[in-house]
């Protein structure tokens, strides 16, 4: 009885990690923790003369690429075109996914016309969208993890941005390919993901960085 108990506990605990865990690298939090790395790695790269502004950068990509996605899926939910804002089926995930494409594309469009954006950032917002655009197809067949795509995107942007700025950054490739793995290991807990598509997340994710690497630049 007591082993029973403790067993349940555990799993108790590891559904509630499981869940902080997909909140805090939500797929619509990732683009503001790839700026939040390159103005830490390269803060060169930010041309702003003042602390504020680039504050006001950050603000702005929070907006763009996780406030409104997230507003346009409570609407969507408030007047009952989708059951859940959880989006737990396929259909339900249609719409928010070209929400989504058309923010991550606006903002690269932005990002081709700003003199002081990095080039790295272009690649990933292009990549996200390329992603996204190839997800919403596969979505079709299966559901796709969106944590997954997300978390590819980021392990493959940082590793290009070695690449690009001929910088080591072995210890963020290390810490990002850590937490790729521990987000997958969270939504195998808490979701109805299969291998193939949590595998298929991350292989969307990984090939459309490489993609837009090789376009953008």
């Amino acid at each position: 009885m007591q082993n029973k108990t403790e067993i349940n506990i555990t799993g108790k605990l590891l559904q509630i990690a499981a869940k902080l865990i997909s909140y805090i690298l939500h797929p619509l939090f990732i683009p503001v923790y790839f700026f939040l790395f390159l103005v830490y790695q390269f803060p060169y790269e930010f041309t702003v003369s003042m602390a504020f502004e680039l504050k006001l950068k950050l603000i702005s990509t929070f907006i763009m690429t996780a406030f409104f996605p997230a507003f346009a899926v409570f609407l969507l939910w408030r007047l009952n075109f989708i059951h859940s804002i959880f989006l737990k089926t396929q259909k339900e995930r249609i719409i928010p996914f070209f929400i989504t494409m058309f923010f991550y594309w606006w903002m690269y469009y932005l990002g081709r016309t700003m003199k002081d954006q990095p080039q790295m950032l272009k690649v990933f917002y292009f990549g996200i969208f390329i992603s996204t655009a190839i997800g919403v197809i596969i979505n079709n067949f299966i559901k796709i993890s969106l944590h997954a795509i997300a978390m590819g995107s980021a392990m493959m942007a940082i590793i290009l941005c070695s690449f690009f700025y001929h910088t080591p950054l072995s210890e963020a490739i290390s810490i990002i390919t850590v937490l790729t793995g521990v987000v997958c290991t969270a939504r195998f807990i808490v979701s109805n993901h299969t291998n193939e598509e949590v595998y298929t997340g991350i292989s969307v994710g990984i090939i459309c960085q490489i993609l837009a690497y090789w376009f953008v630049l």
